[in-house]
């Protein structure tokens, strides 16, 4: 969903007098706004760097299957795929208020995607956007295709003609790459609806000659390579963006801004994450209509992991930490400490909101990750699933009441109006 981004005078002499006293500066070890901010740069160089790094191990997996074809190297795909959401979902925090994050990132996670315009699907259990012309265009199968009175030549598969698909015909729900065109074609469609198990796409759909599966299992091997290049391309323009010692990007435009606008868009990006998007476009859309198609990772059923590591994003930008995926730990000057000097009061009941919403979504994790009987997201917004609709609508709740104090937080730190964007729902 787009952001609502609005620009808002800032009367930055009164405000930062007013904002940051040499007492309060003096209490937290002389922690100011500026560090904070730059702070938060490091945090978004750090967590593209590790999604950058974890795109690339992808790409070799997925160079692997397609070299020798097996249920062990697409499982090891998937695998990597997996583990490329960790700190791809918790980047997304960086999203909101970042116009150069938000303009960027539906070529790499837009969703949910009318998968029939990439390859083949089962039609009887196909559902997709009524009136999209380009929902049964299969991209794989043919070497031109016709989407809205639009003749395009797909006969060669690269990252640049990938790009320039998305949203063909005016459609959103056409999707042609990113995270969840690769996802789509490691694991297929997702034909178990509510009950246990996600796609199950066969290796042979990459295999050669008469061992091939379905057709086309070259060019599909040539769509996966160039959806996997450009997930690359865009991921190594994005750190570039947020680089230190880098003349003309968006870090330097950033840090250029006073702190005080700084502080506002960390803000902005904490509360609309947490309640438009995860809580009202991920969590509260299919819920209340019950849809398997509004289900963020659908076809992998890794939709769990996506909720949790946005919720953990959001944390990351609070206290100042980020746990890197070599193990190590960035840690700096925090809005935690900032807020603190304020309103010591108020820091600890916003970290006690912050943890209560991890705790809620790691219920929902913990369900679909469960030994015995495990539940997955789409399991859980069944109809008449009452233990999942409470798993959902109790992390949906905890979001809410954490945003809430996001704004309270606002106001103690001198950002007036936060209006955190909720998407159009109503909580």
């Amino acid at each position: 969903m787009p952001t609502r981004f609005v620009q808002r005078p800032l009367r930055r002499a009164v405000l930062l007098a007013a904002l940051f006293p040499a007492s309060a500066m003096a209490s937290q070890g002389d922690v100011t706004a500026e560090q904070v901010v730059g702070h938060y740069a490091d945090l978004a160089h750090a967590n593209f760097d590790d999604a950058l790094g974890a795109a690339r191990t992808l790409d070799e997996r997925i160079d692997a299957l397609l070299d020798n074809p097996s249920q062990e190297t697409l499982q090891a795909a998937r695998d990597a795929w997996r583990q490329a959401r960790i700190p791809y979902m918790q980047t997304e925090v960086f999203r909101f208020g970042n116009p150069v994050v938000d303009n960027w990132e539906g070529q790499l996670n837009a969703w949910p995607l009318d998968e029939g315009m990439i390859d083949y699907v089962k039609s009887d259990d196909y559902h997709h956007e009524l009136g999209n012309a380009g929902a049964t265009a299969n991209i794989i199968a043919n070497q031109s295709i016709q989407v809205g009175g639009k003749k395009v030549d797909v006969s060669e598969l690269t990252p640049e003609l990938l790009a320039g698909l998305n949203e063909i015909g005016g459609s959103e729900a056409n999707v042609a790459s990113g995270y969840h065109a690769i996802e789509f074609l490691l694991w297929g469609q997702d034909l178990n609806g509510f009950d246990a198990g996600h796609g199950n796409r066969p290796a042979s759909d990459f295999m050669s000659g008469e061992d091939c599966t379905h057709g086309n299992c070259e060019r599909r091997g040539h769509y996966l390579e160039a959806a996997s290049q450009l997930l690359i391309n865009d991921l190594e323009w994005m750190v570039a963006q947020w680089a230190p010692q880098k003349k003309d990007n968006y870090r330097q435009t950033l840090l250029a801004r006073s702190p005080q606008e700084g502080l506002r868009r960390m803000l902005f990006g904490m509360g609309s994450l947490s309640l438009g998007e995860l809580a009202g476009e991920r969590m509260k859309v299919a819920l209340v209509a019950n849809s398997v198609e509004d289900e963020h990772d659908c076809f992998s059923d890794n939709t769990h992991n996506s909720h949790y590591f946005n919720g953990q994003g959001i944390h990351n930008i609070y206290t100042g930490r980020y746990e890197r995926l070599d193990g190590s730990t960035l840690e700096g000057p925090a809005l935690a400490d900032l807020l603190t000097s304020q309103n010591a009061e108020l820091a600890a009941t916003l970290s006690e909101r912050l943890d209560a919403s991890m705790q809620q979504l790691g219920e929902i994790k913990n369900a679909a990750e469960a030994d015995e009987s495990p539940m997955y997201f789409d399991m859980m917004i069944a109809p008449g699933n009452e233990k999942g609709a409470e798993l959902v609508n109790s992390a949906i709740a905890s979001l809410v009441k954490q945003t809430g104090t996001i704004e309270k937080a606002a106001g103690a730190l001198g950002v007036d109006s936060l209006q955190p964007d909720d998407a159009g729902h109503k909580f």
